[in-house]
C-alpha cells in the first residue's frame, strides 16, 4: 500500500538546540524525493533534525495490522539515520519505536518488519492498530545529514 507522506521538518531548536537544516522536495539522483538535509550540533542539548508525517491527515491512528512492515526507497550520504514510529500508545514526545538504517549513495529499497522496531523510553509494545506517525531522523552526533526518501509503503508477506 503506497503512502503519500505530507512531510514536515522539525529540528532540535524546539527544545533549545542549535542544529539547522530543512526539507525540500526535488529530483534526487533521477527520482522525485523528500530530502532531509542539515548540520547537526550537540550544543544546548541538541542533536536532531527530522522529517515526519502523520499517516492520517487528521492525526488519528491508522490500523496497519494487515501489513508486515514498512518499505522505503532511500538514498543519501552513506550515514546512519533513524526511522521512528509513533502510536497512540505513546504520550511523551521522547517515546518512540525505532530502528536505524544507512542511506547509501545508490537508491535502495528497505523492507523493515514492524517486529524489528524497538521500544524507546516506554514500556509499551508496538501495536500496529495504533500507528499514527512516521519520522526519518538524523540524530545523536555532529555531522552533515543528507537523506532522500522517494517512496514509503506498507507491505505484507
Amino acid at each position: 500500500m503506497n503512502l503519500n507522506p505530507a512531510w514536515e521538518y522539525v529540528a532540535d531548536n524546539v527544545m533549545g538546540g542549535v542544529s539547522n537544516g530543512g526539507m525540500r522536495q526535488e529530483t534526487y539522483q533521477s527520482r522525485k524525493a523528500a530530502i532531509l538535509y542539515g548540520n547537526l550540533s550537540l550544543d544546548n542539548n541538541g542533536g536532531f533534525i527530522q522529517i515526519a508525517s502523520d499517516l492520517n491527515s487528521d492525526g488519528t491512528a491508522f490500523d496497519a495490522s494487515m501489513w508486515t512492515g514498512l518499505e522505503l526507497d532511500v538514498s543519501g550520504n552513506s550515514d546512519r539515520y533513524d526511522i521512528r514510529l509513533r502510536t497512540d500508545q505513546l504520550t511523551k514526545p521522547w517515546e518512540s519505536f525505532r530502528t536505524e538504517f544507512t542511506a547509501t549513495p545508490d537508491w535502495q529499497t528497505l523492507r523493515i518488519p514492524f517486529g524489528t522496531f524497538t521500544s524507546h523510553k516506554t514500556e509499551a509494545i508496538f501495536d500496529p492498530t495504533q500507528l499514527r506517525r512516521i519520522g526519518i531522523l538524523a540524530i545523536g552526533r555532529k555531522f552533515h545529514a543528507e537523506v532522500a526518501v522517494a517512496g514509503v509503503r506498507l507491505y505484507r508477506i
